[in-house]
């Protein structure tokens, strides 16, 4: 399975459009080779260099198996509370100074999770246990001016 975005590459900075800087959109990405016998998609996007520890930016479950793209700035049905506690998409907003990471981990998952809107990251985690077909992840880094 891969995971790629039409707007950065692996290892590369995070456009500032997509952070609190810019217009905070969820860039766009691409899914591909989703495995046999995926029933949904899951998706967590988190900075583990955040002072506070891992920072979750963006909790999504229940996507399409045969989902290739994500729109720009998309807004779906299955999203979780980010570190911010609002729902959906929250761009990198890290202090000033160094450069923070942010992981894109997308699961193929064998069935849909049962989850109410707004369900947390061990909440999603842990409906996803024993479930994970397969794993792909895409890394940007950011940092503010």
């Amino acid at each position: 399975m891969r995971l790629e975005s039409s707007a950065f590459n692996g290892g590369q900075p995070i456009p500032e459009r997509y952070t609190c800087d810019g217009e905070d959109v969820s860039p766009p990405l691409q899914i591909s080779d989703v495995p046999k016998g995926c029933k949904s998609l899951a998706m967590f996007v988190d900075d583990p260099d955040a002072p506070v520890g891992t920072f979750d930016h963006w909790i999504v479950w229940n996507l399409h198996p045969k989902t290739n793209d994500l729109a720009e700035g998309v807004s779906l049905p299955h999203e979780g509370e980010n570190g911010f506690g609002t729902v959906g998409w929250r761009g990198p907003c890290p202090p000033r100074g160094s450069p923070h990471r942010y992981f894109f981990r997308l699961y193929a998952l064998d069935t849909m999770l049962p989850l109410r809107e707004g369900s947390n990251r061990e909440e999603v985690e842990e409906a996803m246990e024993g479930h994970i077909l397969e794993k792909a992840e895409l890394m940007g880094t950011y940092r503010r001016k």
